[in-house]
């Protein structure tokens, strides 16, 4: 049983740095709401970690980082309250380990400052960073339909595209680039990875973005591979999921809005839109209720961790 007080710290978390998420995690039964948000709390620590280290202490904190997931697999105190509370959700889901381990092998990517050369590498650190989260909550949300899990990957890489292209400026100040080298030399921006370090190029807004619409383009795909998953989830669940992925994909529209130029600030999307976007959603769910009652797809939050182990790229790609 997971302590109170550290549940109520993990809310704390996602209540500072995810408004979005923390809207959509309270149309979850509390059960699941309860076990999201530490899932959340973890990840989030586990980022906090890397970004707080800095570039010569991250290394050492991405061991750090491991070091606390071999505690939490076998049975160890780990001497947190928010690894204890993911420690008892991890155990009560049955959620692979595999899973945190390629999340932390895709923040690795960031400390060693991988340079992207094919798109195929950014979708593989998509799917370690924000992929794996979709299959931990699979085990939260306890889905029985194993195919699921495919899309629940691809909505995390369409939310962690989203991301990327929101925060083109951003992550350039922190000297990095996810935006793959061959996509910019599509759109006549070469070797722009040799900058990093300096001001964001005017030179390069142009073609950056370019890159920026292709790969949202690219996200619209994996959001549609992941709303295919939404039938598969409790209508509670699905009314979280299709809120946040609705959010995300509104965030996308405003960069587009923006005209995908990165240095016209970020783009964020209104209290008042997120709220209409969780009436969409629960008229959706709403809607589909019939076919739930008739397939007996309920609402318990039970646990029925899916035992299919998924695998970057054989089960993810292509989309």
């Amino acid at each position: 049983m997971m302590d109170p007080d550290a549940v109520k710290s993990c809310y704390d978390t996602i209540r500072v740095h995810s408004k979005s998420f923390a809207l959509a995690s309270r149309l979850f039964a509390r059960d699941v709401r309860d076990r999201a948000v530490v899932v959340y709390a973890w990840c989030r620590r586990a980022d906090d970690a890397i970004d707080l280290a800095g570039r010569d202490g991250a290394a050492q904190a991405l061991t750090r980082l491991r070091g606390e997931l071999d505690d939490i697999y076998a049975g160890r105190d780990p001497g947190n309250p928010t690894l204890r509370a993911f420690q008892v959700t991890v155990k009560d889901c049955a959620i692979h380990r595999t899973y945190p381990e390629d999340l932390l092998a895709g923040m690795e990517m960031d400390v060693m400052s991988t340079r992207y050369d094919s798109m195929e590498l950014l979708l593989r650190y998509c799917y370690c960073v924000a992929g794996t989260v979709g299959l931990m909550m699979c085990h939260v949300m306890g889905v029985t339909n194993e195919d699921a899990t495919r899309n629940a990957v691809h909505m995390g890489m369409a939310m962690q595209l989203t991301n990327i292209c929101r925060d083109v400026l951003e992550d350039w100040e922190l000297g990095r680039l996810y935006i793959p080298d061959p996509l910019l030399e599509k759109f006549g921006c070469h070797d722009l990875a040799s900058r990093l370090g300096s001001p964001f190029p005017e030179t390069a807004v142009a073609s950056v973005a370019q890159a920026i619409d292709y790969l949202l383009r690219e996200a619209d795909r994996y959001y549609a591979s992941g709303d295919t998953g939404l039938r598969s989830l409790s209508w509670r669940c699905a009314l979280s999921v299709g809120t946040a992925r609705r959010v995300y994909a509104a965030i996308g529209a405003r960069v587009r809005r923006m005209d995908c130029n990165p240095l016209l600030g970020r783009a964020v999307v209104p209290l008042p839109d997120k709220l209409g976007h969780v009436a969409a959603a629960l008229g959706v769910s709403v809607a589909d209720l019939p076919r739930r009652f008739a397939l007996r797809i309920g609402s318990s939050g039970r646990v029925a961790a899916p035992r299919r182990l998924v695998k970057f790229p054989a089960d993810v790609l292509p989309v």
